[in-house]
């Protein structure tokens, strides 16, 4: 990760915009991207010859009626690193992106390229310092999860997570990227600065689909499929 804070340390707080309309981003997670627009080719070219930093944001709704022009963005965004990079013979790009940190729009800035571009400012995680209330939130969400994940390999490395010395900032970041709740929930949890109000947003989300859903066993992937802008 020493790569991540060297970034983070030379960041002058412009970054590159890829708004996608259905996925939420986080720090510590990790997407694969499929780029094939035009408009995004040249930013992936771009970020791969500066500082391979891009900043998936996601789209308001309504996006669609105007997704050629810009359409209305998510104030909060999460800054990736690319870590892996294949250029296709055709010019599309075959990437895998790991969120490095919360960021959120001043401003999106003019400019002559066909992408947007907006000066940042990076969000910190606030963590109350009552270790006992943070531990009780940790084992909440074990309870709660584990035993409904199917997905063997899913299973082990979120029961590794709950049981290492990561922040519960970071822990609820990846396991809020990794299940399939809601994307509002996902997109208020990103929102969320505060730890212990984020890991009960997962919390409440998580409980709100098993309501809805009965008691589903989660076998999905991780990390996710390819996204595709």
């Amino acid at each position: 990760m020493t790569e991540d804070r060297t970034a983070l340390e030379n960041f002058d707080g412009i970054t590159r915009l890829f708004p996608l309309p259905n996925l939420t981003f986080f720090p510590g997670a990790h997407q694969p991207l499929h780029i094939f627009e035009p408009r995004y080719r040249e930013m992936m070219a771009d970020a791969l010859a500066d500082d391979r930093l891009i900043s998936l944001v996601l789209l308001e709704t309504g996006w669609d009626q105007d997704y050629d022009e810009a359409p209305k963005l998510h104030p909060i965004a999460c800054l990736g690193r690319v870590i892996a990079d294949q250029l296709l013979p055709d010019g599309r790009y075959n990437l895998l992106l790991r969120g490095i940190a919360r960021v959120r729009i001043i401003e999106e800035l003019p400019g002559d390229k066909p992408y947007r571009e907006a000066r940042v400012e990076i969000l910190l995680d606030q963590s109350t310092e009552d270790v006992p209330t943070l531990m009780a939130l940790r084992t909440e969400m074990s309870e709660l999860i584990l035993p409904r994940i199917l997905h063997e390999q899913l299973r082990t490395q979120l029961a590794e997570l709950f049981t290492s010395e990561m922040p519960l900032g970071r822990v609820t970041d990846i396991i809020g990227f990794a299940l399939p709740i809601p994307l509002n929930v996902k997109q208020e949890m990103l929102c969320e600065l505060r730890v212990e109000h984020r890991a009960r947003l997962l919390i409440e989300g998580f409980r709100s689909m098993l309501s809805v859903s009965g008691t589903p066993s989660i076998s999905r992937r991780f990390p996710p499929g390819f996204s595709a802008n």
